[in-house]
């Protein structure tokens, strides 16, 4: 009897700590569960900007970030499918977003770059232009009678009441029709109409900004290489007859020039080409032809409409599936360092032609701080110290504004950090009494760690500098009107600018760098000599505030 009772208490016992048990494995099963669904809630709103964001949403964002552009380049590196759909878009849309002449952009806070061209040092009193001032110009109905009284018909001359019409029939051009009235004028015209002999063209004619956007959306018409020079280039023609010349990208925006090449072996760039641009404006120079950025198709608007059998015959197609082309030239014109699209887009700079020569000649003048071009020889001038007392006695520099001239070069030379300036043009016309055009800028912007102090020679020998260009040094290093900043709000209107800046912080910040040595350099002029500035503005005070109060 005892034992039954005691076989009872143990099977209750028993089932109660089974009952227990089952119990607490309930809990701690409903206690997994909700853990694991608290980890799956996804983050609240707050928190999304931390999800990365999409190429398309990238591209289609208006305002841009160098971190957001870094981004950008870090996506487009992942696969090379992914990096050519990525350009073909940015392509399309550059085209769409393109308004007169520059890309939409969102600006935090005041713009420095327009407080820049309002600022007075940017908006001087010209001299009023005469007649002869002017490179060309529409000849009037009185020029017109005169000169028919010699020629019976001259193409050249538009009378009042008369027009020009195209008579070509090759397939693709415009039917144009030009009078007289400059708004039948295309912008590459009106561009060659508005140059005079102080400037290439006026800051603040509407033209240029058309003339960057069509220069930037115009279909292609035709592509042959251009003859001279060292390295490849090509003449492209438009429809309504306009022409560029072209540079292709021929290495990334953060590639630095190898320091055991010399000078003359650098490679071409174009972002260097669309930034010296944009640095000469900034300047306010105005003597280099408008540059734009784009992105062309290597296959339909190169190797499918070229008339140039020797360019067609350099295409190919690499291992890596992207077509591909060398022209011929002097250097890197070799299967070695190919041209090549992604696997069909290009990027390149077109730079506005300048009048031809047969209408508007012009001179080619030996700087006389040329380089030796030799790995063994120095020039003179790196020999001699007083080297300028013999330039200043030389004509064209002995009178007028030439060495000024000079120097407000070798300043735009030393910022950007362009060692391959051994000549120089003016227009025949103007004669000594004009401007120095800054053509040819490709091999600038090569190395942002390195400044290279010879380029600084014509200042550091004459010690002159206009004293316009000093005032907007002086402008350009206050904080308000920083060169970096400035310069980077205005290489955005680029439409390259859409693929990644076309500058390098690195490259930015020398700017800034070199522009204190160039002040630094005026001053220990002004140390030794009493006339170091060459007074060409009145009405500016030289106090050490004058860029600010100016």
């Amino acid at each position: 009897m005892v034992r039954r009772n005691l076989g009872q208490s143990t099977r209750s016992i028993y089932l109660g700590l089974a009952c227990l048990s089952l119990s607490l494995h309930v809990l701690l099963a409903f206690f997994c569960l909700s853990v694991l669904q608290t980890a799956c809630v996804f983050p609240t709103s707050s928190s999304s900007s931390s999800i990365p964001r999409t190429d398309t949403q990238h591209h289609e964002s208006v305002s841009q970030s160098p971190a957001s552009d870094a981004a950008s380049s870090n996506k487009l590196q992942r696969r090379p499918h992914d990096e050519v759909r990525s350009l073909n878009e940015v392509a399309e849309k550059s085209k769409k977003l393109i308004g007169v002449g520059k890309i939409i952009q969102k600006v935090d806070g005041p713009s420095k770059f327009g407080a820049l061209f309002k600022h007075p040092l940017y908006n001087l009193p010209q001299p009023e232009l005469q007649q002869d001032d002017w490179l060309m110009r529409l000849k009037t109905e009185e020029d017109a009678k005169d000169t028919e009284s010699h020629e019976e018909e001259n193409e050249d001359i538009f009378p009042d009441d008369s027009e020009w019409q195209s008579n070509s029939h090759e397939e693709g051009y415009d039917k144009v029709t030009w009078t007289t009235d400059v708004e039948t004028h295309p912008p590459w015209l009106r561009f060659h109409l508005g140059i005079s002999r102080w400037e290439l063209y006026n800051r603040k004619d509407p033209n240029l900004a058309q003339l960057t956007h069509y220069l930037a959306t115009q279909r292609i018409l035709g592509a042959v290489q251009k003859k001279g020079g060292t390295q490849l280039k090509l003449l492209i023609s438009f429809p309504n007859y306009g022409q560029a010349l072209l540079k292709p990208m021929k290495q990334s925006r953060h590639a630095e020039t190898d320091v055991n090449l010399f000078y003359f072996s650098d490679f071409e760039r174009h972002n260097a080409e669309i930034a010296a641009f944009h640095l000469d404006r900034l300047l306010g120079f105005n003597r280099i032809p408008p540059v734009v950025g784009r992105l062309i198709n290597v296959t339909t608007e190169i190797k499918e409409i070229t008339t140039d059998r020797r360019l067609s015959k350099t295409f190919f197609t690499s291992p890596a599936g992207n077509v591909c082309f060398y022209g011929q030239c002097e250097y890197y014109c070799s299967v070695e360092h190919p041209v090549c699209g992604q696997p069909h887009m290009l990027e390149v700079s077109l730079a506005t032609m300048l009048p031809d020569l047969t209408i508007a000649p012009r001179r080619s003048w030996r700087s006389p701080w040329r380089r030796s071009y030799s790995r063994t020889k120095l020039a003179q001038w790196e020999k001699d110290p007083a080297y300028c007392d013999t330039v200043k006695q030389t004509p064209p520099y002995n009178q007028g504004t030439r060495l000024v001239d000079l120097i407000d070069m070798a300043v735009l030379d030393f910022l950007m950090s362009n060692m391959d300036r051994h000549h120089y043009e003016t227009f025949e016309q103007f004669g000594n009494n004009t401007f120095l055009l800054h053509l040819d800028n490709g091999r600038a912007f090569g190395r942002h760690s390195q400044d290279e102090p010879s380029i600084l020679a014509p200042l550091q020998q004459c010690c002159r500098i206009r004293r316009s260009t000093f005032l907007r040094l002086r402008l350009l290093s206050l904080p308000d009107f920083r060169l970096s900043d400035i310069m980077r709000e205005s290489l955005t209107q680029d439409p390259l600018s859409r693929v990644a800046p076309l500058l390098s912080e690195p490259h930015l910040s020398a700017l800034d760098r070199r522009l204190a040595k160039v002040l630094q350099a005026v001053q220990t002029c002004q140390e030794k000599h009493d006339d170091v500035i060459y007074n060409d503005i009145e009405g500016h005070d030289q106090g050490p505030r004058s860029a600010v109060t100016a």
